[in-house]
């Protein structure tokens, strides 16, 4: 109370974990206005504690409503997820560039999240032959760094096949990765969802199946039945079913411009703005 009477703030916005609960209730015990956003799915339990008495709760899924109470319902707004801005500027062209691939090939990512996934790993190193046997096939793996050693191992790339399979541990410069992808695969986490949706790419999610009330699945599902991806049970990456929706990706054109419409049509570029507006009216 002291800190928050000492900084003169006029809104307090909380992003879920515990930490928000004491800030959240010395500005109640202020009268200083509460904003709550929920990134998944699924209602965390610092926001759903909080949000009983917030001015407004802002919500990334229209589903997470379901876990308030009907009071707390008039003060939602959906405004998605925000997303970086390095996301936003970064171009094809530039990610291409930066990670040496050429601009008339097909770009697949694989990415497990910043700690990586190994099962994910598994099943992908497991297609190196099929994806490289395609000439104009390239792409960035990005491991996740405790598991780059045993990735290098598994794919035992040669110097020709290093020049189109991009191995990392870890990439600050996931933004133009991402720009430079023409397809990706991906766990549903919800930042990597954001991005994902940000730059429209047609995606493979792979949901961590350990998350929290297995909120990754809901959050996968969503973006599923808008039209912008395909979904497998982490069970079943080693599968044909993976192999398969892998190379419709990489394959089908169509499937691609069907994917990156409907993820435009999610607006996820203008999550922020929506998401200030709200701030701004509270702090009013």
């Amino acid at each position: 109370k002291a800190w928050l009477a000492e900084l003169g703030a006029d809104v307090v916005v909380g992003f879920g974990g515990y930490v928000c609960i004491p800030v959240g209730r010395a500005a109640e015990k202020l009268g200083v206005p509460v904003v709550v956003h929920e990134q998944n799915s699924v209602m965390g339990m610092a926001n759903k504690y909080l949000a009983k008495r917030a001015a407004a709760v802002c919500l990334t899924y229209e589903h997470a409503a379901g876990a308030l109470d009907e009071g707390v319902r008039s003060r939602v707004t959906v405004t998605g997820n925000p997303v970086r801005k390095s996301v936003f500027d970064a171009t094809r062209e530039g990610g291409r560039a930066r990670f040496g691939v050429p601009e008339d090939v097909r770009l697949l990512l694989v990415t497990g999240g910043s700690l990586g996934a190994r099962h994910l790993n598994q099943a992908v190193c497991a297609l190196k032959d099929e994806l490289l046997a395609a000439g104009d096939v390239h792409v960035i793996h990005v491991t996740g760094p405790k598991e780059l050693d045993a990735v290098a191992g598994q794919l035992a790339l040669t110097p020709a096949e290093e020049k189109r399979w991009h191995l990392f541990g870890y990439t600050d410069r996931m933004g133009e990765a991402m720009a430079a992808a023409d397809a990706i695969v991906s766990r549903a986490g919800a930042t990597s969802l954001a991005e994902i949706s940000a730059r429209a790419i047609p995606a493979l999610l792979v949901p961590f199946p350990f998350a929290t009330e297995d909120h990754q699945t809901t959050n996968a599902r969503a973006y599923v039945e808008a039209g912008c991806a395909y979904m497998l049970a982490d069970a079943d990456v080693e599968g044909p079913e993976f192999a398969r929706l892998v190379r419709s990706l990489l394959d089908d054109a169509g499937v691609r411009e069907r994917m990156a419409a409907a993820a435009r049509a999610q607006k996820t570029a203008d999550a922020a703005a929506k998401l200030a507006d709200v701030v701004m009216g509270a702090a009013r």
